[in-house]
């Protein structure tokens, strides 16, 4: 049978106590936002077996997680948490070239926009890394290449991996291939993958790196590169090194702040 997804109720639920947790905080943070898994992501964890292709599957799923993603931008910013444009370049798409891979990301990125049709694009934030796990990630696909890919995403926002060491140069392709000017950049300034805490001095000169290269202080969000429970069950980073690693970030945010603002 085809794919149908009618019961929201555990994402209301989800939203629910989301609100709640918020509303308990003595202090009401600026803006809130929620992630969802993108149809590419989904199709390649929940293996297709129905439909005649791949890309009919993906396009079936994004038909029906549109209705969860209407869902979570009602009350928060929609986050489509998408790995499937880097990471399954070495996995399931291992024995692809890198242009039949990004012929295919392509293709996700079409039916991302299919789903978020009904929702403004400042009010959705795309994210995108090359797999959250400490590994040597050699063989991961060039910033570069996908890129104008991520360009293509009818969304506000871009999330993308730029603490770890594989990745620390990607800027390099952004001065390459610059943001559009409708596009916020997320640059990951802390590592989801290890224990490591980062100096706050360090994460402000990412957060003014990124800066520098996208010309727009008021266009750059620091982030993290990833979740930190990406796996159920899992726990690549303790969970007070976690806490340590946002304070940090927030103290290195308010260096940067200082630094590009005099304030």
């Amino acid at each position: 049978a085809d794919v149908v997804y009618d019961d929201l109720a555990a994402a209301e639920e989800e939203c629910r106590m989301f609100k709640a947790a918020l509303d308990g905080l003595p202090q009401k943070p600026v803006d809130t936002f929620m992630t969802a898994a993108s149809p590419g992501i989904i199709a390649t964890t929940l293996m297709n077996a129905h439909y005649d292709s791949h890309e009919a599957y993906v396009f079936a799923l994004a038909r029906q997680i549109a209705k969860e993603y209407e869902r979570i931008a009602r009350d928060f910013v929609l986050q489509i948490d998408a790995p499937d444009l880097a990471m399954e370049r070495t996995v399931l798409f291992q024995d692809k070239s890198d242009a039949e891979f990004v012929k295919i990301a392509e293709m996700h990125v079409a039916a991302i926009n299919q789903a978020v049709a009904n929702i403004p694009r400042e009010r959705i934030r795309l994210h995108c890394c090359w797999g959250n796990w400490e590994g040597p990630h050699v063989d991961d696909i060039a910033m570069s290449d996908i890129l104008p890919v991520l360009y293509q995403a009818r969304v506000g926002a871009l999330s993308i991996e730029f603490a770890n060491p594989r990745h620390q140069h990607e800027y390099a392709a952004l001065k390459k291939v610059k943001l559009p000017d409708e596009f916020l950049l997320l640059p990951g300034v802390i590592d989801s993958t290890t224990n490591f805490v980062e100096h706050p001095e360090v994460i402000a000169n990412r957060i003014c790196e990124a800066v520098a290269v996208v010309g727009d202080r008021s266009r750059v969000i620091a982030s993290s590169d990833c979740g930190f429970g990406t796996f159920a069950g899992g726990e690549l980073v303790a969970e007070d090194v976690v806490w340590a690693k946002l304070k940090s970030a927030s103290e290195g945010a308010a260096i940067a702040t200082k630094r590009l603002w005099g304030r």
